[in-house]
């Protein structure tokens, strides 16, 4: 019987390997609508008239009246009602690129308004965090007060404290991103309005020069933001995204002769190498000299996740998902399977592959492990679950999210932090507001789940995880694997 039981084993495992590698049928255009209309769910400031969410309202609308600026709109990252800077932008710049790349598919699939507007709601709030030379308000709001409260935004009792940094007290990072996002959104902007887009591109360049001038790594974001890997990897994606918008020689230059880079097994808010690796892979295969090590650097990036590779150091779960943190885990996963999308583009384009050591990679191997990335999200994983809230199979029905945990019905009741606690949060029970596209933290590396409110590793989204799954999604969408 032992041995049964092993080659059962063995072939349970098989079996989830192939279920996940070949994945079911999935409404990726459904899944692609929802994980836009989640954005949606995460603004702040006045809302539109015609806002799709009906249960969100206006908030924040007196954020930066403590230090006499506007700084009311933006988004609020995950489930709390703190603005932070950093995954801000990178949720921003990320989106850009997915409207860049997928132009065409996105307008055949009605959804590049859409995704058009959620960029601009973000790049509306960075012209007002960025009116002055050499300062950037980076974060809305005491995540610490906010942390111990569990009301909607639209009834906050919280400080709205606010944030800057400046050239006595810089943030490299948040500044580069913040750069990185205004020059990739305006590529987006400027077939339909050159004006908003110069302005965008104006202060992405003014912001990188703040960035490479006045360096400093801002600790303000800490515990939830710190940024681990540094600001060298933001510097080179802003300087790669103004080269992209400009194709101006001084970042060419600093993207070949001043920069700092590395090879790297992940792509996410902290650490943005292999994007920008990619991005640059395009311009070596054009010819372009002096970005030969980006081509290689993201064939590095590859190498270290497709685990049928020597150079395979990434752990993949037993149910076939990239697992790099137990924590928020699916931006690496939606990450993973946009960079992968983009990259085998880019190869078969040029009629290249990946080169891992003596091993060629060819691209529709990326295709197919990105789509078993985004196929695991949706509901081919060892649970049969969809980890989208309001899509497929048995979804998450407590998301950590406090707008969508408060019923309608109670929207207007005020109530102190204490209480908050007792009356929403510890409430076991489905998330009265369903919060539609958000994609969660996910499982851990045991490929196992808690749909608990309280449980925020596994149940918490975040904006930056659907931001990164636009691309993938559009791409299912029209070009299948």
């Amino acid at each position: 019987m032992k041995y049964l039981h092993v080659i059962f084993l063995a072939f349970f495992a098989l079996s989830n390997e192939i279920l996940t590698a070949n994945g079911g049928s999935f409404n990726y255009k459904d899944a692609l609508t929802k994980s836009i209309l989640f954005l949606e769910a995460q603004r702040s400031g006045k809302l539109p008239r015609n806002s799709r969410v009906k249960w969100r309202g206006d908030s924040g609308l007196d954020d930066g009246k403590l230090s006499g600026v506007d700084l009311v709109g933006g988004y609020y990252d995950a489930g709390d009602n703190v603005k932070y800077g950093l995954p801000m932008a990178f949720t921003v710049t990320t989106l850009a690129w997915a409207a860049l790349n997928y132009k065409s598919e996105l307008k055949a699939t009605g959804e590049l308004y859409n995704v058009q507007s959620a960029i601009r709601w973000g790049t509306d709030y960075f012209l007002k965090t960025a009116n002055k030379k050499n300062q950037l308000w980076v974060q809305v709001g005491e995540p610490n007060a906010d942390h111990n409260c569990w009301v909607r935004p639209e009834k906050m009792l919280t400080p709205r404290t606010l944030y800057k940094i400046t050239e006595w007290q810089p943030g490299t990072e948040i500044a580069a991103e913040t750069a990185a996002a205004m020059a990739a959104a305006s590529m987006v902007f400027r077939p339909q309005n050159r004006t908003y887009a110069r302005s965008l591109l104006n202060k992405g360049k003014m912001l990188f020069e703040f960035a490479k001038n006045h360096k400093g790594t801002y600790d303000g974001e800490c515990p939830q933001y710190c940024s681990y890997s540094g600001p060298d990897d933001e510097l080179l994606w802003a300087a790669s995204w103004l080269y992209m918008a400009t194709k101006k020689s001084e970042y060419y230059k600093y993207i070949t002769e001043e920069a700092v880079t590395a090879s790297v097994a992940e792509f996410s808010w902290d650490l943005k190498y292999a994007g920008a690796q990619v991005l640059l892979s395009e311009f070596h295969l054009k010819g372009e000299g002096g970005v030969q090590n980006y081509k290689q650097q993201a064939d590095n990036f590859v190498c270290s996740i497709i685990p049928d590779t020597p150079f395979h150091q990434v752990f993949i779960t037993p149910g076939g998902m990239v697992n790099l943190r137990d924590g928020a885990n699916s931006q690496y996963v939606t990450g993973t399977a946009f960079l992968f999308f983009i990259y085998s583009n880019i190869l078969k384009k040029h009629g290249e592959t990946v080169m891992c050591g003596n091993q060629a990679i060819k691209p529709e191997r990326l295709r197919q492990f990105a789509k078993q990335q985004m196929d695991y999200l949706l509901g081919s994983n060892p649970k049969g679950r969809s980890y989208m809230a309001g899509f497929g199979a048995n979804p998450p029905t407590q998301p950590h999210h406090r707008g969508a945990s408060v019923p309608p019905s109670e929207s207007s009741l005020v109530v102190d932090c204490p209480t908050s606690f007792a009356k929403w949060f510890k409430n076991d029970g489905p998330n009265p507001n369903v919060l539609t596209g958000a994609i969660v933290g996910g499982p851990d590396k045991s490929d196992n789940f808690e749909d608990k409110r309280g449980s925020s590793s596994y149940t918490e989204p975040c904006t930056y995880i659907n931001s990164l799954a636009v691309g993938p999604l559009v791409e299912l969408a029209m070009h299948g694997a």
